[in-house]
This record gives structure tokens, sequence and C-alpha cells, in this order.
């Protein structure tokens, strides 16, 4: 398989599929990197997909942050007829009733509760704790250390800050931004900025 970046993020991703061992990566892709990254070297960029999928390497991973980069990367491998497929720790706990998408990172120590649907392209970073019931949005990112108790839905595209709180029943829309340590107590509407405990909204993200 290919992973598609080569920063922090992208690290963590080799060292994940690594301690699986389910696939072997072939190289990574990345547009503003040369040389390697843990010892995978970075074989092309972007423009370089569709010779890269005519060497009969099918399945990729995108490892990047960025909520739209990384949405828009997933779809173009798909467009390539790339399978893109999920990364998932060892470490981590994932109830038999949770239901994954695909290009799905699921970090160390990250737990899935009862019947939560986490959508295509989701990360769920070092140490999430999604309770049951939760509805997890295309491409948004949970960061490390979140907790998110029961029937809470994340918005595609949103982004969770490191050590968020989140109670029961809450919304958060679309491409909103919650801010680190944040405590959500109140539903965010989309495209909204919220920081701090509780949460409030303070401006607006680009929907």
């Amino acid at each position: 398989m290919f992973v598609v970046g080569g920063g922090g993020h992208a690290k963590v991703v080799i060292e994940l599929i690594a301690e699986r061992a389910n696939y072997q990566i072939a190289g990574l892709i990345d547009n503003v990197k040369s040389g390697s990254v843990l010892g995978i070297p970075i074989i092309g960029t972007d423009a370089d997909l569709p010779r890269l999928r005519r060497t009969g390497v099918s399945k990729a991973f995108v490892a990047l942050g960025d909520n739209r980069v990384r949405l828009a990367l997933c779809r173009r491998l798909q467009q390539h007829d790339f399978q893109v497929v999920n990364a998932i720790s060892r470490a981590a706990i994932l109830s038999s009733s949770a239901q994954l998408g695909v290009g799905v990172a699921v970090m160390a120590g990250v737990v899935v509760n009862a019947q939560c649907r986490i959508e295509n392209f989701t990360i769920l970073n070092i140490g999430v704790i999604i309770d049951h019931d939760n509805q997890i949005g295309e491409a948004s990112h949970i960061a490390p250390g979140c907790t998110l108790a029961g029937r809470v839905t994340v918005g595609r595209l949103a982004f969770i800050g490191t050590g968020t709180s989140i109670i029961p029943g809450i919304s958060v829309g679309d491409a909103a931004i919650v801010g680190a340590g944040a405590c959500v107590v109140r539903n965010i509407p989309p495209g909204a900025v919220a920081l701090g405990v509780p949460a409030r909204v303070v401006g607006q993200s680009q929907l």
C-alpha cells in the first residue's frame, strides 16, 4: 500500500500499520518533502498517482491532519481506482456493533462504544473516548484525549480540539471548530468556532 503524507501524523500512521502487519508500505506520497520518513521512501507526489496505480499497488491511506485536504485526496485516490483502507491500532477498543467507514484512522487508546457510526476519512486520535450512539461525520478529526458522551453528533469536516469534553446529546455542526480543553454543553452551529468552559461561539470557520 501507499501512504499519502510525510509529516508527524504520517509517522504515527506508519508505525500503526507496521504494528498490525496487515500491509507492507511500498512508499510515501508527499508534495513538499523528499527523502524518507521512518525509513519509508517518498516516491512521488499527488501528480504521480496514475503512474503509481499502474505499478499494481491498489491500496492507500491518507495520513494528513487537515480535514479538507484529507477529504480531497481520499476522493482523488478513489477516482484513480485505489482502495482507501483503514488504519486501526491494536490498542484500540471497538464495539462489535460500531460501524466504520473507509480511510478511518483509529489510534492507540481509543474506545468506541455500542452502535456508533464513524464516517469515511475520520481521525480518532490518541486516547479518544466515543460513548454509545455517537455519529461522527465524514473527514472530521477528534483530537487526542477527547471524551464524547452518549448520543453526540459531530458533523462532517468538524475539528474537536485536544482534551475536549462533550456532554450527552450534543450536536457539533459541519466544519465547526472546538478549541482545545473546551467543555461543550450546548449545540455548536455549523461553521462555528467555539472555545472555553463552557464552550461559547466566538467566531466562524469556513464552511
